[in-house]
């Protein structure tokens, strides 16, 4: 198994992917061979995950200031 990046491109109506010579020799790839392929696009980032990576630089626990973000912006209370 072997895991590359590479991007995807518009053939016609239909999109497709090219893969890296040496990924085809190694792997002995031929015309025909059928192929697994798992498909993980780029994560976006949420805000959730922005309060995780700065844990610890607030003076205010991540918790509480959620809440009141959510509180201010959307009017939910928890």
């Amino acid at each position: 198994m072997e895991q590359i990046k590479t991007t995807v491109k518009k053939w016609g109506n239909s999109f497709g992917i090219v893969l890296p010579k040496d990924t085809v020799k190694n792997n002995e790839i031929k015309e025909g061979s059928k192929i697994e392929i798992i498909i993980k696009t780029r994560d976006k980032t949420k805000v959730k995950d922005l309060f995780g990576i700065m844990k610890g630089k607030f003076k205010k626990p991540v918790e509480q200031m959620m809440r009141e973000i959510d509180e201010e912006l959307w009017g939910i209370k928890r």
